[in-house]
C-alpha cells in the first residue's frame, strides 16, 4: 500500500453528501457532511484539497452523483463504483459508515472504476438518449392516435402497412384540420394502396362518425406528433454535428459496417466514445453493453442462457442494426442469420443477439485498432472469383 495516499469515501444522497477522507494506515483524517448545493460542492471540493486528497470514490446513486462528479474531477482521480461491486466485498458496512467503507476499499484498491466518458461524449449521450425518449412518445401516441380513429370508424390503418407511412400521415393530417368526407380523404391516398384493396373498401375503411370532440382530441395528439418528431430530428442534426466536428474519421468507420448510417454511428459513439482503453478486451464492452450471455451451469446443466443487464440504449441500436444487416445482400451477417435460420432451424431472436453481439466486436476492433471494417464473405467471394479466373486461364492455356 502506497504510503502517501490520502483517499476519500463519498456517500451521495439526494439531499446530502457523507465524506470519510482516510490515510494511508486506515487513520480517519475527517468526516463531515455537507449539503448538495454547488456552493456546499465546492466547499467539499476545499476541503479535500486541503486535507492532500489525491483520490475518491463514490457510489454511482441515480443521477445524485453527476453534480458531484462534474465539481471534482478536475481536482481528483475520481472512481464511480456500482453499489452491487461494494455490497460484495466482505467487511462491515451500515449506513453509518458509508463513506468510511467505501473509502477503506478504495484505499486496499478493492474497487474499480466504472465507465464514465470525456465531457463532449456526455453531451452526444444526452441527445441520444433524448431522441430515444422521443422515440418512446412517438410510438406511444401514434398507437393513441390511431385508437381515436378506429373509435370514430376510420380504419385506415387495417389496409396500409404502417401508421407512420405518407397516406395514413396525409389522411391524419386532413382529419386533424376537420376534413372528414370519404371523397376527399382518398385524395391522400397512395394510388397502389386503393387498387391493391379495391376503391370500395379503401372508401368504407375512411368513412367515419367524427364530433367536434373527436376532431379535438386527434388534433392534438396530431400536433404533439409534430412536436415531437421536430425536436427528434433537432436532437440528431446536433448530435450529428458534434460527431462530424470531433470524431469525424470514427464516424465515418463505423458506417462501413452494414447497416450502420447517420443514426446508428452516431448512437454508438455517443454510448462508447472513440477511446476503447476502458475496455481491455472486446469481451469487457460486450459483456458492459450487456450482450454477453449469463453463464449460469449447474452439475452440467445450464439453467439460464440469457443475456445480462447492460447499457439499453446501446443494445437497443444494435438490435435494430443486426435485423438491417441480417437483410442486406452479400454480407457476413446476412449470410450468417440464413445458415443459422434456415439451415440449422435456430430462433431468429436469438440470432439477432448473436449478430449485435459480433457488431459491437467488430466496433471494438475498429475503433481500437483504426480499421475500417472488412466483410469476410465479401473477401472469400472475391478470393474465389480469383480462384476460377486463374483456374480458366490456366485450361485456356492447356487447350
Amino acid at each position: 500500500m502506497d504510503r502517501n495516499r490520502t483517499v476519500g469515501g463519498l456517500d451521495v444522497h439526494k439531499d446530502s453528501i457523507y465524506l470519510c477522507i482516510m490515510g494511508h494506515d486506515e487513520a480517519i483524517i475527517f468526516e463531515k457532511t455537507y449539503g448538495v448545493l454547488t456552493p456546499d460542492l465546492r466547499q467539499m471540493c476545499n476541503d479535500m484539497m486541503d486535507r492532500g486528497v489525491t483520490e475518491a470514490a463514490m457510489e454511482s446513486t441515480a443521477v445524485y452523483w453527476i453534480p458531484v462528479w462534474n465539481e471534482l474531477c478536475e481536482s481528483v482521480e475520481l472512481k464511480l463504483v456500482n453499489p452491487y461491486f461494494i455490497k460484495q466485498l466482505p467487511g462491515r458496512k451500515s449506513d453509518v459508515r458509508d463513506a468510511q467503507w467505501i473509502a477503506e476499499c478504495l484505499l486496499k484498491n478493492l474497487i474499480k472504476g466504472s465507465f464514465v466518458p470525456e465531457p463532449i461524449v456526455q453531451d452526444m449521450r444526452k441527445l441520444n438518449r433524448r431522441i430515444f425518449d422521443l422515440q418512446e412518445d412517438i410510438t406511444y401516441y401514434s398507437n393513441k392516435l390511431d385508437a381515436a380513429l378506429q373509435r370514430c370508424g376510420l380504419r385506415l390503418s387495417n389496409y396500409v402497412s404502417t401508421i407512420v407511412g405518407k397516406s395514413y400521415r396525409k389522411s391524419v393530417a386532413a382529419v386533424a384540420s376537420g376534413i372528414t368526407g370519404p371523397g376527399e380523404l382518398i385524395r391522400c391516398i397512395h394510388g397502389r394502396i386503393v387498387n391493391k384493396h379495391g376503391k370500395d373498401t379503401i372508401l368504407a375503411a375512411i368513412t367515419g362518425s367524427f364530433s367536434r370532440t373527436d376532431i379535438t382530441v386527434i388534433r392534438q395528439y396530431w400536433e404533439l406528433l409534430e412536436i415531437y418528431s421536430r425536436q427528434s430530428g433537432e436532437c440528431q442534426s446536433q448530435l450529428t454535428a458534434l460527431c462530424e466536428t470531433h470524431f469525424p474519421t470514427e464516424y465515418r468507420r463505423l458506417q462501413t459496417i452494414p447497416g450502420v448510417k447517420e443514426r446508428a454511428a452516431t448512437a454508438i459513439i455517443a454510448e462508447t466514445g472513440v477511446d476503447m482503453k476502458m475496455f481491455a478486451t472486446a469481451a469487457a464492452l460486450v459483456g458492459w453493453c450487456g450482450l454477453k450471455p449469463r453463464n449460469d451451469v449447474s452439475n452440467g446443466r445450464y439453467k439460464s442462457r440469457k443475456i445480462t443487464h447492460g447499457n439499453r440504449y446501446l443494445r437497443h441500436i444494435l438490435i435494430e442494426i443486426s435485423w438491417t444487416a441480417s437483410r442486406k445482400r452479400n454480407c457476413f451477417f446476412s449470410n450468417f442469420s440464413y445458415m443459422q435460420t434456415t439451415v440449422k432451424k435456430k430462433s431468429k431472436m436469438k440470432i439477432q443477439v448473436a449478430i449485435a453481439r459480433k457488431i459491437l466486436v467488430a466496433v471494438w476492433h475498429m475503433l481500437s485498432k483504426q480499421e475500417d471494417f472488412t466483410d469476410i464473405y465479401l473477401k472469400r467471394l472475391e478470393q474465389q472469383r480469383l480462384m476460377e479466373e486463374k483456374l480458366k486461364s490456366l485450361e485456356s492455356k492447356m487447350t
